[in-house]
């Protein structure tokens, strides 16, 4: 039987979920999180669907064998290619981030909105349907940012190399008139203070983060998993690629130190 006691894990290619991760511990502060991340094998964003799957079966392999009782998809490309896959296999609640088309749609003044994401985000045909259901009458740009999933597993926010890519990706959009842009990779919200720099104070940058920490606690209350009583939960955190690169990065995106265990192979 499933403890609302247990913990709810959190999976992405590398340490860009971090930043969901942060949005359910303000959501939900008394839950135990786990966090693993796929690092020896990001960005998933160019990889082939089925090695995708195949990663995110393992992921939630190994959450489920630390007992989580939810698990987080924390990365828009294992979310457009696995999730069906994921939500067939394994019973316990996944909640998935994606791209936030309609919340853009909402707030577009100029009728055009931008999504930065990976080339698999983008291609995949749960993204294509996103935007089918929710964007009637709105145009959206959609633009493949290779090489920025790189700079954040590196730990690189803000020097010149970073900002040149986030103009290269984002100036294009500005040109179609864009001026709402969403955050269509978890690892981009680490890039927030870059890009609303570029784009100026009249575009709008969307993280869906929050709306997935409001799922989670819905989809938690739904099936009395909410953890009980008031303490302060704990996280662990683990990668499947070098402890002491992810532990540097990790702990300059969560804000404090950290430990972080090494994923050994089965």
């Amino acid at each position: 039987m499933t403890s609302s006691d247990q913990p709810i894990g959190v999976f992405d290619s590398g340490v860009g979920g971090v930043s969901v991760l942060r949005e359910i511990r303000r959501e939900l502060p008394a839950e135990d999180l786990v966090y693993v991340a796929d690092s020896e094998y990001a960005p998933y964003g160019d990889r082939a669907a089925a090695f995708i799957i195949e990663r995110s079966i393992t992921m939630v392999q190994f959450l489920e064998h630390h007992g989580a009782k939810a698990v987080v998809v924390a990365c828009n490309t294992a979310t457009g290619i696995a999730v069906d896959t994921l939500r067939a296999r394994f019973p316990m609640p996944i909640v998935a981030i994606e791209p936030a088309v309609k919340p853009a749609v909402s707030q577009t003044r100029s009728g055009v909105i931008g999504v930065l994401a990976t080339t698999q985000t983008i291609s995949s045909p749960r993204f294509s349907r996103l935007v089918d259901a929710h964007a009637a009458g709105v145009r959206v740009v959609a633009q493949a940012s290779p090489g920025l999933v790189e700079q954040v597993e590196a730990g690189d926010l803000a020097s010149a190399t970073t900002r040149s890519l986030v103009e290269q990706y984002v100036r294009p959009l500005l040109d179609q008139g864009a001026d709402t842009i969403v955050l269509g990779c978890t690892h981009y919200p680490f890039l927030t203070a870059v890009i609303e720099d570029v784009v100026g104070p009249d575009v709008t940058v969307i993280d869906p983060a929050v709306a997935v920490a409001r799922e989670l606690r819905r989809r938690l209350q739904a099936n009395g998993l909410l953890a009980s009583g008031t303490h302060a939960g704990k996280e662990w955190f683990w990668t499947t690629g070098q402890p002491e690169q992810a532990q540097m990065v990790i702990r300059q995106l969560w804000g404090k130190t950290v430990e972080v265990r090494r994923v050994v192979p089965s």
